[in-house]
């Protein structure tokens, strides 16, 4: 059932099998197994999360290439709720272990907003991260090429940069290594900090080395039009010839609801798991970005097959076995 403010009072009382917070690829995958399991299980969405920005999903077995990421999500929530699962808009303030169960407070509405709180057995951590992107005057700006041309993953985009001209965005000294790497893809490259970096001379003879030009200006303006980028005009005039770019300025964690439980490992802000996708608390189990490993669409909808059905296996086990008793009343 869709949940809203207007209906979400009448499963305020329901002890849910798994809360999945996040609906992206992994968490729905993780909702429709889950549902087809015949578990009871509410899937709890922020809204505009990272697949938003797959414009064309080029690396996904049996898709068209030009298949847009808000399209796979569409259809999903479609099969997730057609098998049983709930769906919710909101956002996840708090993960609080009561023992047996856990409670997930949510905000719900950006005005008037409320506060419930539903209760399952299990948590599944499916809400991922966000990419930082270059901050200029004007977003809508950046927002026009991010996903198109300018994208955010070599693994899955490297291919579409191939022996093109192309900047490496990065606001780190470490996160400029990226173009030791993206290299294998294109070697026209050049670099930009936009202005947040103090690049050591150790960094500046290695990009000189391999012929890579260095601007530390900050970025006004990408040029191009229908999406296509054509280049990057720096604060000081300059325009860096690009079609194609790699922001590589780190990302957003979206995991502070899980902050004050015990019994947590993490590895930076990344969780630590086992290859069912379970934490190291017994009931939270962590898919795609969030935990360590590639950070892949293909990844994520395996993670949470392999999270549903972990937890499937675990109530299943737990079950009185069912038994044909044959109704001889009659």
């Amino acid at each position: 059932m869709k949940l809203s403010s207007k209906n979400l009072e009448s499963r305020l009382d329901t002890v849910y099998d798994a809360i999945v917070v996040g609906g992206g690829m992994g968490g729905l995958s993780a909702a429709i197994y889950l549902a087809r399991y015949g578990l009871k299980c509410l899937v709890i969405e922020k809204g505009r999360g990272r697949s938003l920005w797959m414009q064309d999903l080029r690396n996904y077995v049996g898709l068209d290439p030009e298949t847009p990421g808000r399209d796979i999500i569409r259809q999903s929530k479609k099969d997730a709720l057609h098998w049983g699962a709930d769906t919710l808009n909101g956002y996840v303030e708090d993960v609080t272990d009561e023992g047996e169960t856990f409670a997930v407070k949510v905000k719900v509405g950006r005005k008037d907003s409320t506060y419930p709180v539903f209760r399952s057995k299990y948590v599944i951590a499916a809400s991922g991260i966000m990419d930082n992107l270059p901050k200029t005057d004007d977003m809508q700006n950046v927002y026009d090429y991010a996903g198109y041309t300018l994208h955010v993953c070599m693994i899955c985009d490297g291919y579409d940069m191939w022996d093109q001209k192309a900047v490496v965005i990065a606001g780190t000294e470490g996160q400029i290594n990226a173009a030791f790497v993206l290299n294998w893809f294109t070697p026209y490259l050049s670099v930009i900090t936009h202005g947040l970096v103090d690049v050591s001379d150790e960094m500046k003879a290695k990009l000189a080395a391999h012929g890579y030009p260095l601007y530390e200006q900050k970025i006004t303006k990408f040029h191009g039009e229908n999406h296509k980028m054509s280049g990057v005009e720096l604060e000081d005039g300059t325009i860096v010839e690009a079609t194609t770019g790699l922001i590589n300025m780190g990302s957003i964690y979206h995991n502070h609801y899980l902050k004050g439980i015990d019994g947590l490992e993490w590895n930076g802000e990344n969780l630590v798991t086992n290859d069912m996708c379970k934490t190291t608390h017994d009931r939270i189990f962590a898919l795609g970005d969030l935990k360590q490993g590639l950070n892949q669409v293909s990844i994520a909808v395996a993670d949470g097959t392999l999270a549903a059905t972990q937890i499937w296996r675990n109530i299943r086990r737990a079950a009185k076995p069912r038994k044909w008793e044959e109704n001889i009343s009659a």
